[in-house]
């Protein structure tokens, strides 16, 4: 039955729970687009924390709005394997596509492109780079579906607000991680060097490289006491008068 039906129908009710969980997430973006007006680019990622802990908190309630998403959004495998690289307009059970891969090589055909979007539970996850810009974007697009949103709404478009909650939350985590301002893919997250020449500013690596730089000391080893015999040590101060 569709939802227009089920409008029309006396024997229509409001799921259990849909009002306090669509209170609180109208509560939890309330004040999410004051937070984001505030940054710029080139805002230290600690200031994205607060944006993607209340980004989280919102897409875990519109996740209890929308109907549950199968773990591969397979009606026969609903519990398989995920497929990383599932081309677009595949689903992402693993088995399916293996088959549909096989029989494209029994005809000849060429083989189908992963899809640049990859999902997780059946939830979008948007590919880099990540930029103030497109977190913006994504949060007014949940700005302006939240308005619409009423304890009669239809299941797509609570389905639809969680998929853009978690585009926005995947751009606020990344925005988040420690920058790379030291160039060193070991550790991105290091102090910088301003001693080091450019290209070398990783603290961790310039003193890695200094310590080899430096010519190794053969250590001074003590004579070998043969069993029985006694080492006859130097007094450095005479022993005073009895």
């Amino acid at each position: 039955m569709s939802p227009q039906d089920q409008h029309g129908s006396r024997g229509y009710s409001v799921p259990t729970g849909r009002p306090y969980a669509l209170k609180e997430l109208q509560a939890s973006l309330g004040s999410l687009g004051d937070h984001l007006r505030e940054l710029y680019d080139g805002a230290h990622p600690a200031e994205y924390d607060t944006i993607a802990d209340a980004l989280y908190v919102a897409f875990q309630t519109a996740t209890g709005l929308a109907p549950a998403k199968s773990y591969t959004g397979c009606p026969e495998h609903p519990n398989g394997a995920l497929d990383p690289e599932a081309p677009e307009g595949w689903g992402r059970c693993l088995i399916c596509n293996d088959r549909r891969r096989l029989g494209q090589r029994h005809r000849g055909g060429p083989p189908a492109a992963p899809a640049g979007e990859q999902r997780r539970l059946g939830y979008p996850v948007p590919d880099p780079p990540y930029t103030l810009q497109r977190l913006r974007t994504y949060v007014r697009a949940v700005e302006d579906q939240r308005f619409h949103l009423g304890l009669s709404s239809p299941a797509e478009d609570f389905v639809r607000i969680a998929d853009d909650l978690h585009r926005a939350f995947i751009v606020a985590r990344e925005l988040s991680r420690p920058r790379n301002a030291s160039g060193c893919s070991e550790h991105p997250g290091a102090p910088i060097d301003p001693d080091a020449p450019p290209g070398e500013a990783c603290i961790f690596c310039a003193g890695r490289k200094r310590r080899a730089q430096r010519s190794p000391q053969t250590p001074e080893m003590l004579p070998r006491i043969r069993r029985g015999e006694r080492r006859q040590l130097q007094r450095r101060f005479e022993r005073p008068p009895g």
